[in-house]
């Protein structure tokens, strides 16, 4: 009799495990990737308590979270993280090597096409948008491949570039916000005309009394969030998401987050009140999601694109090691040290963006210094300076004395035709102090843990509840997503396709 029992149990466990699984060809009706822009991993625990049921801890509750989520390439940036939590892939492959970066010398903004004209306003600057520079394809260019582009892709955020590179090349459309106009815009590169539920969502926006007070300022404000998921919920209903005979995808990436972590930095009220709204605004796109779609049938995935280093002051004020690393300064004791070296007397770094040295090719060949030489001995001036722990030639950091884990970050994130010449990593608890970070605010970029270390849950259709503390990395979250729905990752996908414990 024991043993009939234990057979019959192992049997009853594999019927449930197995009923959990989709079946082969079985798909939600929507998926919805979420994007936080800077949100630490640990902000998840951190404001766990505070949290009220039906947002993150919904989520974390109900859903399956991966607590060692590591971004595998470097530098750790807003368009870089979007771009390969979508592609599953890195610069290397995708091409969007940061929010501004270089493609043979040209200066490029990643989202910037003169090509395209905005759609649903006259601002030029912020509406000439769209993924031209984008490489490869995303997940939803492959499920749009797959159900002959019958499936619907929609990205929407604050940001041009958090809607555009989620959304891929073939997406339908890309919402953001036009801050001047007070309004939701898109491009000619996907519409000639925004739809009338756009339009009409823009006539209630433009009358809203506290976006009128806050102005082109309102990435600080929580009411970014709010607007977001208005416009979120709008494009649910207006598109019927979720609602035809294929699988669709809406794209939804929160910046209010950034910004403010930009300006106020990783603790105080300004970070709480942003991440305890968005956890209102969170459990209203699940509610709507519930309504609209009908729970279960939508399967839902958060992450972030990077996350924050805590403010150099406060560690330094908690007997911590950090700083300042300043580009400008840097900048300017290599040329001086250069032109000693070689005698040159034209500057020879073109810019330096996200510790990332670009060497001005042409200005080094028209004073006829060998670039192999100027790069040796911008190296050798860094490995001089302070508060720099590794530098290296891309060109050679495959075989550079660093560590093998960094190494493959550095390699990860190189594009040769757009990454620059050398690469500095700085010392931990120091970042770049410039224009986007205040005194008592932050940055992000580095591979350190503050910076690489990402939330990622799966929540609704078929997740199952649980976590595990298994090292994965951003590039997993597409190849995970297309397996789930049975079709094929995009055309540079690195990742691997993640396991859930359908016994929990």
């Amino acid at each position: 009799m024991k043993k009939v029992f234990v057979i019959l149990a192992l049997f009853v466990c594999s019927t449930v495990s197995l009923a959990a699984q989709p079946a082969f060809n079985e798909r939600p009706k929507l998926v919805v990737g979420i994007v936080v822009d800077q949100m630490r991993w640990d902000y998840l625990s951190r404001y766990y308590d505070k949290f009220g049921n039906d947002g993150f801890r919904r989520l974390l509750d109900q859903g399956y979270s991966f607590n060692n989520c590591l971004i595998n390439y470097l530098p750790t940036v807003t368009a870089i993280g979007h771009t390969s939590a979508y592609t599953g892939t890195t610069p290397a492959f995708h091409g969007i090597c940061g929010n501004n970066f270089a493609i043979d010398g040209r200066k490029v903004y990643c989202c910037a096409d003169t090509t395209v004209m905005p759609v649903g306003s006259d601002n030029m600057k912020d509406g000439q948008m769209s993924p031209v520079n984008l490489l490869s394809t995303t997940i939803g260019d492959q499920l749009r491949l797959h159900t002959d582009f019958r499936s619907k892709v929609v990205g929407i955020s604050y940001k041009d570039r958090a809607a555009i590179l989620p959304a891929g090349r073939s997406g339908n459309a890309a919402y953001w916000l036009d801050r001047k106009n007070r309004k939701f815009i898109s491009s000619t590169y996907y519409m000639q005309d925004l739809p009338q539920w756009a339009k009409d969502y823009n006539k209630v926006l433009v009358k809203n009394e506290e976006f009128k007070k806050v102005g082109e300022d309102v990435g600080l404000y929580p009411l970014t969030g709010h607007i977001t998921v208005d416009m979120a919920i709008a494009a649910l209903n207006g598109e019927q998401l979720g609602q035809g005979s294929e699988t669709d995808m809406l794209c939804v990436s929160f910046s209010q987050t950034d910004a403010i972590g930009h300006k106020w930095g990783t603790r105080g009220e300004h970070t709480d009140e942003a991440y305890l709204e968005l956890d209102k605004d969170l459990a209203r796109l699940l509610s709507a999601l519930d309504e609209k779609v009908g729970k279960g049938n939508y399967l839902v995935f958060l992450t972030a694109d990077h996350g924050g280093a805590h403010n150099n002051q406060f560690m330094q004020d908690h007997k911590m090691n950090a700083g300042k690393w300043s580009s400008k300064e840097v900048r300017e004791s290599v040329e001086e040290y250069v032109a000693q070296k070689l005698g040159n007397r034209k500057p020879v770094v073109e810019a330096i963006r996200d510790y990332r040295f670009y060497l001005d090719h042409e200005a080094i060949a028209a004073q006829g210094l060998d670039l192999q030489r100027v790069k040796d001995v911008v190296i050798e001036y860094l490995r001089q300076s302070p508060n720099i722990s590794f530098v290296t030639d891309y060109e050679k950091a495959a075989y550079a004395p660093i560590p093998a884990f960094l190494r493959e970050r550095i390699l990860l994130g190189y594009n040769f035709h757009r990454s620059g010449d050398i690469i500095v990593c700085v010392d931990p608890g120091y970042y770049e102090f410039g224009s986007w970070s205040s005194p008592v605010g932050t940055t992000h970029g580095e591979w350190n843990p503050y910076d690489a270390h990402i939330p990622l849950v799966f929540y609704g259709w078929k997740v199952p509840h649980g976590e595990n503390a298994t090292e994965v990395y951003i590039t997993d979250i597409a190849a995970t997503v297309c397996a789930l729905l049975h079709i094929q990752q995009p055309n540079a996908c690195i990742g691997r396709a993640l396991e859930f414990n359908y016994d929990d």
